[in-house]
């Protein structure tokens, strides 16, 4: 007997439909290639003992096999050397033709004559060493500066005229008429003039030292007194003796006035140690 048909729960593979998009359309060619197995219509039927079919011997790749195989292709060309691109060929380079010299023309010669450098000096200081400098520690590069060429000429002991900013305002304006025409920059300090002739500022003096140039320049200037001054201390300067320092005199029936014989800080320049002023 036959047996009785009952209800299977197997689901049908329906083929995919056509997709209303073009851009759909690889997908639903590689889908109808692929090989789908079906179920078997009834599962609880006996299998038969017939020999099973021989399979294909050209069965269709599927979709991942085939993107296999396409990203083994892009790396075998991608790892291909490819061949160098040819030199450019150069081009000639055309020969510059210059004018014809005329006989009128004056000639030109090949070495240029070089300007020769203008020099600074100091009328009426060639036996001595002026010295511009501060003793402000306002600036510490500068008050440095100054020290360490103060230092340095000090070890020769030759006479030397050591003009402090700090100390009387004058100094600045003598130094601008000195430099003034020839450094348009702002004047930086210390300045050095030896024998008259201006030296530079501290590196260039300190270069001079190291290199035993500079020993060379002072020799010949008038040695320096020993000791220190007993009227002044060293400091070059004192007070005035006409405002006591004050800057300040009183006139009568005038009031106060300021006092013509000292500077702005009531300080006159040393009669015992002070040297003959410049002529600038």
């Amino acid at each position: 007997m036959w047996r009785s048909r009952s209800n299977s729960n197997l689901l049908i593979h329906n083929p995919p439909s056509n997709f209303p998009f073009s851009s759909f359309k690889d997908i639903q060619n590689l889908c109808s290639d692929d090989i789908i197995p079906h179920a078997h219509p009834y599962p609880h039927a006996r299998p038969s003992r017939s020999p099973s079919p021989s399979p294909n011997p050209n069965p269709n790749p599927s979709v991942f096999h085939r993107i296999r195989l396409a990203n083994s292709v892009v790396r075998a060309f991608s790892n291909h050397p490819s061949e160098p691109d040819p030199l450019p060929v150069p081009r000639p380079v055309p020969e510059p033709v210059f004018p014809a010299k005329s006989d009128a023309s004056p000639a030109i010669s090949e070495n240029p004559v070089k300007q020769p450098e203008t020099k600074i000096t100091i009328p009426g200081a060639e036996k001595r060493v002026v010295v511009y400098l501060t003793s402000l520690r306002v600036v510490r590069s500068t008050f440095e500066d100054c020290r360490a060429v103060q230092s340095i000429l000090r070890g020769f002991r030759v006479t030397v005229d050591e003009r402090d900013l700090s100390m009387d305002s004058s100094f600045l304006g003598e130094l601008d008429r000195i430099l003034g025409q020839y450094e348009r920059t702002r004047i930086t300090l210390p300045r050095v003039f030896i024998g008259g002739r201006y030296i530079g500022g501290a590196d260039e003096v300190i270069m001079l030292h190291e290199t035993g140039e500079l020993k060379k320049i002072v020799q010949g200037l008038p040695a320096a007194k020993p000791g220190v001054c007993e009227v002044c201390g060293g400091y070059r300067f004192i007070l005035c003796d006409e405002c006591d320092g004050s800057h300040k005199c009183f006139m009568e029936g005038g009031g106060f006035r300021s006092c013509t014989s000292c500077n702005e800080n009531g300080l006159i320049r040393c009669p015992s140690c002070a040297s003959e002023p410049l002529q600038v």
